[in-house]
């Protein structure tokens, strides 16, 4: 289970790594290179809606070993777009990537839920934890090619190579979703229903506010390092790093807060601390006070995404059509927050536009008691339930 997700964030940060090279190689203005960032978050919005029916119908081990090989094949793509310095060749991969990246996504968060409520207690921030350590490991890769001058293209294909051979690999040990209790007369009905719940909406845009920071900590930190402070390549990735350092600690020892405080009172602790990080990254004179800005960025967002996971599936009977519903939502994200970034720093510059995040975050404050869990008529599942 930790592989696919160690698996998932190496092969996104083996992209966001090489944001910058892209960029430059592709000749590409800030509102511009939020365009093509945007291409990849389009592919995942597509995929996402209806993701919950198929990951309800062929199974999460299954899912994931498809769509790894989608992803695999998309990143692949992007970099042979680069080296051709083809706009056109890399946005059509990305498309693909995101289409790939956003179903596998939902898949095993789905199978991540199951593992928490039949151990009944939080684990799934250590699952996202497994995520950012292969993003960690995915940032430093990329910033070890950046300092050995090594191409786009072939880090990204070594990169999709062991993804498309390893995922359908790691997935085989996937237990089975719990399927409805067969004494229970209150029918599921179809994934597609959770689209009208109120509490499923609220806590995808709760998760769309903290993806916000999430996605544009992914997607900006370095170009604002280079941008902004000056830094290098390799110190602008570096940066990155500090950010997904951040990011992995919270979530891999946030269990703890989770069940000691409470969903809400750790989000909302959370949402405060990311804040700090974001204007701190603003307004920071050097690159070190940059790079604490960067980890408290990643600390403050840290426990967003799994612990909106989590709210989605309290009840595991739907779980697969509420968490394909949260994920779109929040998948929103991605489209949102490159493109408003973009633009805003076309006029303003990239640092100034990064006072957006702390927006969203402030905004995440507000509205995290929509976290709270869920109450149900089975005691079982109450006592499965994370506080």
């Amino acid at each position: 289970m930790y592989a696919v997700f160690i698996g998932a964030g190496l092969g996104f940060a083996t992209w966001a790594s090489r944001i910058p090279q892209v960029r430059d190689i592709l000749g590409l203005s800030p509102a511009t290179l939020g365009l093509v960032l945007l291409t990849f978050a389009a592919g995942a919005v597509i995929a996402l809606p209806t993701s919950g029916v198929v990951v309800h119908r062929i199974g999460t081990q299954r899912t994931v070993a498809v769509t790894a090989l989608l992803f695999a094949a998309g990143l692949i793509g992007a970099g042979l777009g680069t080296a051709l310095q083809s706009i056109p060749v890399a946005v059509v991969s990305l498309v693909i990537g995101g289409y790939g990246f956003g179903t596998w996504d939902v898949a095993m968060n789905v199978e991540g839920a199951e593992v928490e409520h039949q151990l009944g207690r939080s684990i799934m921030p250590r699952f996202h934890a497994a995520f950012s350590i292969g993003t960690v490991a995915g940032a430093l890769f990329g910033a070890a090619m950046n300092a050995l001058g090594i191409g786009v293209l072939p880090h990204f294909l070594v990169i999709g190579i062991a993804i498309a051979l390893t995922m359908p690999w790691a997935s085989r040990s996937f237990l089975p979703v719990t399927p409805p209790d067969a004494h229970d007369t209150e029918p599921t009905g179809s994934p597609l229903r959770a689209w009208l719940e109120p509490r499923t909406l609220l806590i995808g845009v709760f998760v769309l506010c903290m993806s916000v920071a999430e996605g544009s900590g992914n997607d900006w930190i370095g170009v604002a390092a280079i941008d902004g402070q000056g830094a290098t390549a390799a110190l602008a990735t570096l940066a990155y790093a500090m950010f997904l350092i951040g990011m992995t600690g919270t979530r891999w020892w946030g269990t703890a807060l989770l069940d000691r405080m409470g969903r809400v009172t750790t989000v909302r602790l959370s949402a405060a601390i990311g804040a700090l990080g974001v204007v701190l990254v603003v307004v920071a004179p050097v690159i070190g006070i940059a790079m604490l800005g960067s980890l408290l960025w990643g600390m403050g967002s840290g426990m967003g995404f799994p612990v909106g996971m989590s709210a989605a599936a309290d009840d595991p009977r739907r779980a697969a059509g509420r968490v394909s519903v949260v994920a779109s939502i929040g998948y929103l994200a991605f489209l949102l927050g490159p493109t408003t970034i973009g633009f805003i720093g076309e006029y303003t510059g990239v640092l100034r536009a990064l006072f957006f995040v702390a927006g969203m975050l402030a905004l995440a404050f507000a509205i995290s008691g929509v976290t709270r869990p869920l109450a149900t008529n089975s005691p079982a599942q109450q006592q499965s339930q994370p506080r």
